[in-house]
């Protein structure tokens, strides 16, 4: 029987879908019990020197594919008593994701988007929207610096640096800031598929009154070989890595009304949630986990590294991420024919689309980890 997942109504309309998926969030809370709660974001981290920074609490495991985690939902509901789904929260994403800085470089810079197939067109043709421009910090390590904007779809090559200073203020660290106007350019590729679901975590002896929301996903991935994508003699491929991932970040929490709030207790609650999930993991696919300390983007970077690509190579090539909007190259040419013009979206749906290597539907991966 075909399971319905009502979200997926609404793929294309973020507002949509953020809307009601704090619908189902709020029937969760009523499930458990919990009335009058309000719902706060993930609040800003402040230092003891006063500083306020914009922090992304989450943590991974890397497995060598989504099959390892079937089940996982049922599993970690089993294990961990506190822990409740939120029932039809069920929603998924294709995510094209562009390195646009080295593994030198003192931050993570990656521009993201989601995939989409044009109304009537071609199902093998995939167009990026929703581009979003990021800086993070480097590794996987808990509570890493992240700054995120959203770019324009009819302009995707302007600077980021206004919108984050327009989202951010004086919140923006100047570090940031000045990384944000080095140049950048795309250093490599990955296909991501995201089937991500939300879970709510109610623990009054850890946690006191606050009821975390936790958003959870699994990702199967492929890595490119090359920068531009084109095949690869080490890779014997345009793809050289197939992987997956399953992700859990804290994605807000539930208070009672009139709440008094406090930073360090919702620190604590926050990272106690991180590391309840974190244990049964290590046991269920403690033969399985891939052990890293990169995060996404810094695979992309020592997997071509891996494979002989140089920064000179990187340099010369000179990628925008925006030119992989395009099905035919404005001034790149073929290597073997220098006549025709390189696609670069072609090359980027082959990315999650390679037959030999194509990544599984988003409801299969929802199927799988029922």
């Amino acid at each position: 029987m075909k399971i319905e997942r009502p979200l997926f109504k609404h793929i294309r309309n973020h507002s949509a879908l953020f809307s009601a998926l704090s619908d189902y969030r709020i029937q969760a809370m009523n499930e458990l019990g919990l009335h009058g709660y309000e719902f706060h974001k993930t609040p800003m981290f402040v230092t003891d020197s006063g500083a306020r920074l914009t922090i992304e609490p989450e943590r991974s495991i890397v497995v060598p594919s989504v099959r390892v985690l079937s089940n996982i939902k049922s599993k970690l509901v089993n294990a961990i008593p506190s822990l409740s789904m939120v029932a039809n929260s069920e929603i998924g994403y294709r995510y094209p994701t562009a390195a646009l800085a080295g593994l030198e470089a003192p931050f993570i810079k990656r521009m993201r988007s989601e995939y989409f197939h044009r109304i009537d067109e071609d199902r093998s043709i995939c167009r990026p929207v929703n581009l979003s421009y990021g800086i993070k910090s480097r590794g996987k390590a808990d509570n890493r610096l992240e700054y995120e904007v959203w770019m324009p779809d009819e302009a995707p090559e302007q600077s980021p640096l206004p919108l984050l200073i327009d989202r951010y203020g004086e919140d923006l660290p100047d570090d940031v800031r000045h990384f944000v106007e080095q140049p950048s350019k795309v250093h490599g590729w990955m296909g991501v598929k995201r089937a991500a679901f939300e879970a709510l975590y109610h623990n009054p002896s850890n946690c006191g009154d606050l009821v975390i929301c936790i958003a959870m996903s699994v990702d199967a991935y492929n890595i490119g070989a090359k920068p531009d994508l084109s095949y690869s003699p080490e890779a014997e491929s345009s793809i050289a890595l197939s992987n997956a991932e399953f992700e859990w970040e804290i994605d807000g929490y539930y208070a009672p009304r009139g709440w008094m709030f406090d930073h360090d207790t919702v620190w604590e609650a926050i990272n106690h949630t991180l590391e309840a999930i974190n244990g049964p993991l290590e046991d269920f696919y403690a033969n399985d986990i891939i052990p890293s300390n990169e995060s996404k983007t810094e695979r992309i970077l020592s997997t071509i590294q891996a494979l002989g690509v140089t920064q000179s190579e990187i340099d010369r090539l000179n990628l925008q991420p925006w030119e992989f909007l395009l099905t035919q190259s404005e001034h790149r040419v073929k290597a073997h024919d220098p006549s025709r013009k390189v696609n670069l979206l072609g090359r980027l749906n082959r990315l999650f689309y390679q037959p030999e290597q194509q990544l599984p539907s988003l409801n299969a991966i929802h199927d799988l980890i029922l």
